[in-house]
């Protein structure tokens, strides 16, 4: 038995995922990007990569796993490009999209003829955190006024638009792109390709497919561009679990139990976000309250039912852990990093990495 806590990446949890983005990509001509910053456990990028086009980025280092590791197009996006980062950014890169316009006229002599892009704000956006909405006031993510982009669109090949985050609506989704479209619209005659980013949850149960692709088709036909998507959660969701081990079981007003891990270090954004986790199965008789190892007092990963008394050694399989898990997993109180296992197609499992003491050290200095 695999010493928890681990990652268990299901890969036959992505193919239903990978099936709908392969509809949609034919229906639509829509090509479609991993977004590595939600998720880039490398190890499955070769199921991925038979599904999608290639990466899009947000770092020098995303960018170079991005073409290494998955191949296909390879984007390269950062809020801000460094000066001693951008010249290994343009050796690994297809595109380069700048955020601002200062920074594109800062770098644009020193990318050559790679393919350029500028992200575009919009002013509206789907997320309902402040934290994570792209459109807030004084946003920093993106240019906003049309005149001043403009005035270098002939240097341009694409943009970039992302302002659809935690997005479940197809109808709020076509109701954001004809607000780009008025405010835009115009600039997007004289480009060539147009990403409308990720956050797009179209590969859940229920969503309208062909009103999404028959959408993006449109949009494509109506300003001659190549249009990209740059799923995160959408590709991932529903394929990973963080598989836990109950540590010990006490009772301070009602009933608690500890995990060998931790969402402040291995589920940060249940923290960030102040969400639930799911587990599974949940229901039964019997509720506890999960809590993590760490000494922050609010580790806690939610409420449960389960069908039998939890005890040392219990196990409880944690739901949904794929996107910004392992991407964002630290060493808060030197806790136990996660293993990552990975469940081939064939049903066999891989233990893939394991963290040491050597790790957390060196992680150190």
């Amino acid at each position: 038995m695999i010493q928890t806590p681990y990652y268990l990446v299901d890969k036959n949890a992505f193919v239903e995922n990978l099936r709908k983005i392969e509809t949609l990509r034919s229906l639509s001509g829509a090509k479609v990007l991993l977004a590595l910053k939600c998720f880039a456990t490398w190890s499955v990028f070769d199921l991925l990569s038979q599904y999608m086009d290639g990466t899009t980025s947000s770092s020098l280092n995303e960018v170079r796993l991005g073409r290494e590791k998955f191949g296909g197009e390879t984007h390269a996006y950062s809020v801000a490009y460094a000066d001693h980062e951008i010249a290994e950014v343009v050796t690994h890169a297809d595109k380069i999209i700048f955020n601002s316009l200062s920074q594109f006229h800062r770098f644009q002599s020193q990318t050559g003829e790679l393919p350029k892009g500028l992200r575009l704000n919009p002013g509206v956006s789907a997320s309902a955190y402040l934290l994570a909405d792209p459109a807030r006031q004084h946003s920093r993510l993106g240019e906003s006024d049309p005149a001043k982009v403009e005035a270098v669109v002939e240097s341009l090949d694409g943009f970039m638009v992302h302002n659809n985050c935690e997005n479940r609506s197809f109808e709020r989704f076509d109701e954001l792109l004809t607000q780009v479209e008025e405010k835009f619209g115009h600039l997007f005659h004289q480009i060539n390709w147009v990403s409308l980013g990720g956050g797009i949850h179209f590969t859940e149960s229920g969503y309208p497919i062909e009103k999404l692709a028959a959408r993006l088709k449109s949009f494509a036909q109506r300003y001659n561009v190549q249009v990209y998507l740059e799923p995160g959660e959408a590709a991932v969701t529903n394929t990973t679990t963080l598989e836990v081990t109950v540590l010990d079981v006490l009772d301070n007003g009602k009933p608690l139990a500890i995990v060998d891990s931790s969402i402040e270090a291995h589920m940060l954004d249940l923290l960030t976000y102040q969400l639930t986790a799911r587990v599974s199965p949940d229901n039964g008789p019997h509720t506890y309250m999960i809590c993590g190892n760490s000494c922050l007092a609010g580790d806690i990963f939610g409420e449960f039912r389960f069908e039998e008394p939890l005890r040392p050694g219990s196990r409880i399989s944690i739901q949904d852990a794929a996107g910004y898990t392992m991407v964002k997993k630290n060493w808060f109180n030197g806790v136990r990093m996660p293993a990552i296992v990975v469940r081939e197609l064939d049903g066999s499992t891989r233990v893939i990495r394991q963290f040491t003491y050597a790790d957390f050290a060196s992680s150190l200095s």
